[in-house]
């Protein structure tokens, strides 16, 4: 990987095209847009290359992440509170529609949708990100043994939904 010398502005480039996008999957637990996430994708890079810090550090470009993250809610909530006192409606956010799914992807999409926060974290940093527990619980703020028993739990219930989804009648995994 590139990432062994990050020195260059060309290399910073190149590190962030090879980690935005299992970056953007963890930005998305967040927010409510692909556009959000990309922006704070993109101020979790900035913030990383004003300071010079490392790239080879995953758990804390995961900590900018996910801080950046926060960040955004938070200034969103305090716009949304200001419409609402000024007497403006807000706007319902919508759930993306992805392009091309199938429904393997969407029963996937929606049980990890229905997990706890906590474990879809884990899940997300640990299997489509490939972080160790170690990086994991860095970045969450927890001890990795806790990270490891929020994966083993999420796997588990992930596992139990997928398949209770699977041996429930059609009409009725369309209600659920």
């Amino acid at each position: 990987m590139v990432m062994e010398n990050v020195a260059t502005h060309e290399d910073w480039k190149v590190c962030f095209s090879e980690l935005a996008p299992g970056l953007l999957l963890f930005a998305r637990q967040w927010v409510c847009s692909a556009a959000d996430a990309e922006d704070v994708v993109q101020e979790a890079f900035v913030r990383f290359w004003r300071r010079g810090l490392d790239l080879r550090n995953r758990a804390l470009l995961y900590s900018a992440v996910r801080s950046a993250a926060l960040d955004l809610i938070r200034r969103d909530g305090r716009r949304a509170r200001r419409e609402l006192e000024a007497g403006g409606e807000i706007e319902q956010a919508t759930q993306p529609q992805f392009e091309q799914m199938d429904d393997a992807q969407r029963e996937l999409a929606a049980a990890l949708d229905r997990l706890p926060r906590e474990q879809r974290e884990v899940l997300v940093m640990k299997i489509w990100n490939e972080l160790t527990f170690a990086e994991i619980g860095q970045t969450i703020g927890v001890s990795q043994n806790t990270a490891a028993s929020r994966y083993r739990y999420g796997l588990g219930a992930l596992k139990k939904m997928l398949e209770e989804a699977r041996t429930t009648p059609a009409r009725t995994i369309a209600t659920l």
